[in-house]
């Protein structure tokens, strides 16, 4: 618990970097105050544009973290990078946001579980999605009982193209291709870590996952793991499913990734309709719900940024009056072997069965 404002630094100042700041720099509980890449230039001009210019800058993230002004740092790096960097952190004793997925295979993830639950400070998963208001409207319809008990949940994933798409810089993709790097594919792994992350926060964990993954030519000639489809069964005979569909003739409304998400939860009294998220296909609803016959609409905020927003400042909330960071470091557990199970069920051809 905290009663001075944050003090927080950035490791990474990608294009990402944008959407992490924008709550830090709002909120009157915290401040940024420093930013490490090794790219300085890029980093000062994220400085500048973010209206502090004056902040510390490092290309070291040793030195970085030596930085006692540092209260809380926000680790944005490719994942292969995510375990040596928080533990580094930790050993500094700084407060930590690590960008999912929180690392590249289960021996990591075990390894990381344990030096946060020996850390004496929080240690947050980053998971946006969860966040994204017409996600958070459906839950609080959910848990009020608006659908009965949810018996399935559907997610469509349907990356496109878009004239007004943010440019995905070349080292971006680069990197995401290499397993190495990514852990994963970059539409099943790493974009999928949201959506099993949406299945686990509706469904709770899986019983078993079975997937088919496919292999196409994305954009600039980068390989995309769609077509794709992953089942997965939930203990209570409950049911989903995540459908990866790559359309590249198909035109998209948005400001971020070229990239529309839907899902669909059925319970044992209605259904909720979640559209939007990365984009839109046209003028949609965020939140429709079905019961008694009758559908009602809910207008909620829909730009992607506001999972960041939301997302920061459950956190700095958390930290303030002692609450628990919203995903937890076992959270993040959950959520990568769900991600992991569907990589492998298709590697294999067979049903995963995952334990309690």
């Amino acid at each position: 618990m905290t009663t001075t404002p944050l003090r927080v630094g950035l490791i990474g100042a990608g294009r990402i970097s944008d959407l992490h700041a924008i709550e830090y720099l709002q909120n009157p509980d915290a401040r940024i105050v420093a930013l490490c890449d090794s790219n300085t230039a890029q980093a000062h001009e994220k400085a500048q544009a973010w209206g502090i210019p004056g902040v510390a800058i490092d290309d070291d993230i040793d030195a970085f973290l030596a930085r006692p002004e540092v209260d809380l740092v926000e680790i944005l790096l490719p994942h292969h990078l995510h375990l040596p960097v928080a533990l580094k952190a930790m050993a500094a004793g700084k407060i930590i946001s690590l960008q999912k997925p929180m690392c590249l295979n289960m021996d990591e993830a075990d390894r990381l579980v344990a030096a946060a639950e020996a850390h004496d400070r929080p240690v947050k998963i980053f998971e946006n999605f969860i966040f994204y208001p017409p996600v958070m409207k459906a839950r609080a319809l959910i848990d009020a009982g608006a659908i009965g008990t949810p018996l399935s949940i559907r997610i469509k994933s349907n990356p496109a193209r878009s004239a007004t798409a943010w440019e995905v810089p070349a080292a971006a993709n680069a990197w995401r291709q290499e397993k190495g790097h990514a852990g994963g594919g970059p539409l099943v792994f790493d974009d999928g870590h949201h959506k099993f992350a949406l299945a686990w926060h509706f469904m709770g964990n899986p019983e078993e996952v079975h997937a088919f993954i496919g292999d196409c030519e994305g954009p600039g000639g980068i390989r995309f793991d769609a077509q794709s489809m992953v089942s997965f069964r939930f203990p209570g005979n409950r049911v989903g499913n995540l459908e990866i569909v790559y359309s590249p003739e198909m035109e998209l409304m948005t400001q971020h990734y070229a990239q529309d998400d839907r899902v669909e939860i059925t319970g044992t009294a209605g259904v909720i309709f979640i559209n939007g998220g990365h984009g839109r296909l046209g003028v949609t609803p965020p939140v429709t719900l079905y019961r008694e016959g009758a559908l009602t609409t809910y207008d909620v905020p829909t730009g992607w940024e506001h999972s960041f927003i939301q997302s920061t400042r459950h956190y700095i909330h958390a930290l303030k009056t002692g609450g628990a960071p919203v995903l937890t470091a076992a959270e993040g557990r959950q959520v990568l072997r769900f991600a992991l199970a569907a990589e492998q069920s298709a590697r294999e051809g067979r049903t995963i069965r995952l334990a309690g």
